[in-house]
């Protein structure tokens, strides 16, 4: 009995760290003629995962090109028929039998790094499936905060008045005197009514409000908000962001396409 003890706590012992390895998350190397990227894959998109882990350590994206590159948005690659493609020919058009249903997690958002999976548009792809033929890292602005407050305003304009004809309006005469008469009561109410109209604002489709991470993000590394939400991110980039901005940054031709091929070696995944 002690001995079959032994061998269950050994194997405990064994397996553990195994498992714990597991949910710390994979890592993946990326590889090119440029330099050398590193990425962490997120748990909570299974499928995406899965799916380009074993496309990566199957060798797809080895000898493919960056296909599409655009300063402070994007930089595209991986796609098949850019493997051989001819100096100068228009390619990375992706495979629709490549296609699997979308995660979208709303936790996360296009930061500089992050690793998203491209998708055809919406007119011939309505239910949002990413093509994992190919892979999209977010390059990004950095955005002043100011821009990130117009963003909103703009985005939001026409609830915030719809809001405001409802809850601000109606009362705003009685508000201008507790103003002057009662500037306790005054402030209670003007919280209340600001924390209504807030309300009808997330409770909106379409509505923009960045989160305290968007904030941060978005005006210290960068990225590119107005991709959140519709496309699904499996990832980011955590070592070699500036092999990002030297890829982003190529000349490139009238297809996007670097006029000097930025070719992926390989991509492992551990």
């Amino acid at each position: 009995m002690k001995r079959i003890h032994f061998l269950i706590t050994l194997f405990i012992i064994s397996v553990l760290p195994a498992l714990y390895a597991q949910d710390a998350g994979k890592t993946v190397t990326i590889t090119t003629n440029v330099g050398i990227m590193k990425a962490q894959l997120y748990q909570d998109v299974p499928n995406h995962v899965k799916t380009f882990t074993e496309r990566a350590n199957r060798g797809d994206f080895d000898g493919t090109l960056f296909t599409r590159v655009i300063k402070e948005f994007m930089i595209q690659g991986g796609a098949p028929d850019s493997r051989t493609a001819p100096p100068g020919a228009r390619c990375g058009f992706g495979d629709r039998n490549a296609e699997i249903m979308p995660e979208f997690r709303g936790h996360y958002f296009h930061k500089k790094g992050t690793l998203a999976a491209p998708r055809q548009n919406d007119d011939v792809n309505p239910q949002k499936k990413s093509d994992m033929s190919q892979f999209f890292i977010v390059h990004g602005k950095v955005y002043r905060k100011g821009e990130l407050d117009t963003l909103e305003l703009a985005k939001n304009q026409h609830i915030r008045k719809k809001a405001l004809d409802e809850y601000y309006y109606p009362v705003r005469p009685e508000l201008q005197e507790l103003k002057e008469s009662d500037p306790r009561e005054f402030n209670r109410r003007a919280a209340e009514i600001t924390a209504r109209i807030d309300s009808v604002i997330r409770a909106t489709p379409g509505h923009l409000l960045f989160t305290p991470e968007q904030w941060e993000a978005y005006t210290t590394v960068g990225g590119c908000h107005h991709l959140d939400g519709a496309y699904t991110i499996f990832g980011e980039v955590t070592e070699g962001l500036n092999i990002i901005d030297l890829i982003a940054t190529q000349p490139k031709d009238t297809y996007d396409r670097p006029k000097t091929d930025i070719r992926i070696e390989k991509i492992r995944v551990q």
